[in-house]
């Protein structure tokens, strides 16, 4: 089965964390759903290099990486990835190139069933870590 490293972004903006939602896929279980911002690590790639440059392609947007928040393991049907979340800051605005829309959500408004499986594992930590509850 095929193994993706993949680096995305936590973002917080005013307390709340910025998603963006895939458009069409091959894969119908990540089609339309919320992600964070990021993509596949390079061959030979740092994570922290990866999200930049990904974060750069896919939105136009700079960012400042500041420490890695999570690592998660997730075994789709038909590959499995490595997602390698960093903590980042927002240095420029941004433009969607790749996706269909984004969204701020605070930690209480994230829902599970709207977001990518991989990133769906890590909105229990983020939910405890940065929740208000």
């Amino acid at each position: 089965m095929k193994h993706v490293e993949v680096a995305a972004a936590l973002i917080f903006e005013k307390g709340k964390v910025f998603a963006v939602r895939r458009g069409v896929s091959p894969y119908p279980y990540l089609a339309h759903k919320f992600e964070f911002a990021g993509g596949k690590i390079e061959k030979g790639e740092r994570g922290e290099d990866a999200v930049k440059r990904e974060l750069k392609e896919e939105l136009s947007l700079d960012i400042e990486v500041e420490n890695l928040f999570s690592v998660t393991n997730f075994t789709y049907p038909d590959f499995s990835i490595t997602l390698h979340l960093y903590e980042c800051k927002m240095l420029s605005g941004f433009t969607l190139n790749e996706h269909e829309e984004y969204a701020f959500f605070s930690p209480e408004e994230l829902k599970t069933d709207e977001w990518a499986p991989a990133d769906a594992e890590v909105i229990g930590t983020i939910k405890r870590v940065f929740g208000k509850e």
